[in-house]
């Protein structure tokens, strides 16, 4: 098996076609709604946010992918607006966009799931999003670009990705959007992301791979620690391949998903609102797994620490107090930290004489650290996060103004 990138984002796998338009919901007038269709019913699954507070698009798209067992033909997307807590009018909205793209290309309404973005609170102008699905069903092609443009928000630029997978069965891609800059630790999901693949896989199948991989890309990430009311990632099987995914062959999709997954997460942390660096947070000696994950997500979600790479000070004293406070059994008297490669503390002794050459390293763009727990498990985790600047204070003081 091997896996090599290729061009064409969401729509490299054969069997899907995307558009990206500007439909009025942005008073800049920059592309605000996305469709994706498949050309046929294709496999579908999904996560969605666990945040209590869930917008109307997640609770319809929800109880579309269970109605559905799993069948779906499109996703349709705005941006601008987040359709949540705006009462039954947000849900009425929500299920005429899944309404209006249903009878255009025709399927059934809960073969089409409906994702949103934007400001909580504010009620979707729905003529608009409706005269802007319409627009979108007559704009899809094959070349689908558009559509990375039209989910994005504050994010720097779109985020799109694909590869090729070759198995001994033959060959199958996976492409996949994204988008996300600001309150971003799913918890589930991301921010929004979409994947597609011409793999012919069950959605049982489908969901499970997306579970898997969803844990070590999108689930790994954090820019603010804060998990969105609208956080949905999709994935759809188009089978347009004729590579048939079984127990044999279920390894193979699972590299593919990762394959683009784990880049379009790794964008949305380095194109984090305010964000100059990335960082790399691997937490090793774990009691569990959980354990790992636990540690490295609090550090990763420490101001203190995200302060302190962004100008550049190897504090290692802010690592080990997120780690000693995350829950996971911490032994700092056998534990292990690293900048850059360089050992900053080990076995309960600083060595402070290394500072200046990690302070070096905390300049650069992407930023390494390592922390073993010491407890003399096995458990490991990774979480990429980004450094805090004032340009985050500025871009979320004045995100409604």
């Amino acid at each position: 098996m091997s896996v090599t990138s290729v061009s064409g984002g969401i729509t490299a796998p054969a069997g899907f076609r995307a558009a990206g338009i500007a439909a009025g919901i942005k008073t800049s007038g920059a592309p605000d709604i996305a469709l994706i269709v498949a050309d046929a019913p294709a496999a579908g699954a999904a996560l969605f946010t666990t945040n209590q507070v869930q917008a109307a698009p997640v609770a319809v798209s929800r109880g579309h992918l269970e109605t559905s067992c799993g069948v779906l033909r499109a996703v349709i997307v705005n941006s601008g607006c987040a359709n949540a807590c705006t009462g039954d009018q947000g849900f009425e909205t929500a299920n005429a966009m899944a309404a209006e793209i249903a009878g255009a290309i025709g399927c059934p309404p809960e073969q089409v799931l409906v994702a949103s973005t934007g400001v909580i609170g504010v009620h979707l102008n729905r003529s608009r999003v409706l005269a802007g699905c319409r627009a979108a069903v007559s704009a899809l092609s094959r070349d689908g670009s558009g559509a990375a443009l039209g989910i994005m928000t504050t994010d720097l630029g779109p985020k799109e990705y694909a590869v090729r997978v070759e198995t001994p069965s033959g060959a199958f891609h996976v492409g996949g959007i994204a988008k996300g800059a600001g309150m971003i630790e799913p918890m589930l999901a991301t921010m929004l992301a979409f994947l597609t693949t011409d793999a012919q896989v069950p959605p049982a199948v489908l969901q499970r791979a997306l579970d898997e991989v969803a844990d070590r890309t999108f689930n790994a990430i954090t820019v603010d620690g804060e998990c969105s009311t609208n956080d949905t990632l999709v994935a759809l099987a188009s089978g347009a391949s004729g590579v048939i995914i079984d127990e044999q062959s279920y390894d193979a999709l699972v590299s593919g998903l990762e394959a683009v997954a784990r880049p379009l997460a790794l964008q949305i942390v380095r194109g984090g609102e305010g964000a100059t660096k990335l960082v790399s947070i691997r937490v090793t000696g774990g009691e569990s797994r959980d354990a790992a994950v636990r540690a490295a997500k609090t550090i990763a979600n420490s101001p203190l620490v995200k302060t302190a790479v962004h100008g550049a000070d190897p504090n290692w004293g802010r690592l080990v107090a997120a780690a000693g406070r995350s829950g996971a059994r911490f032994a700092i008297d056998r534990a292990t930290v690293e900048v850059g490669g360089i050992t900053l503390f080990r076995d309960g002794q600083p060595f402070d004489d290394r500072a200046p050459k990690a302070a070096e390293h905390l300049k650069q763009p992407d930023i390494d650290i390592r922390i073993d727990l010491g407890t003399g498990g096995s458990g490991e985790a990774t979480v990429w996060t980004c450094d805090l600047s004032a340009e985050y204070v500025r871009i979320n003081g004045e995100y409604r103004t």
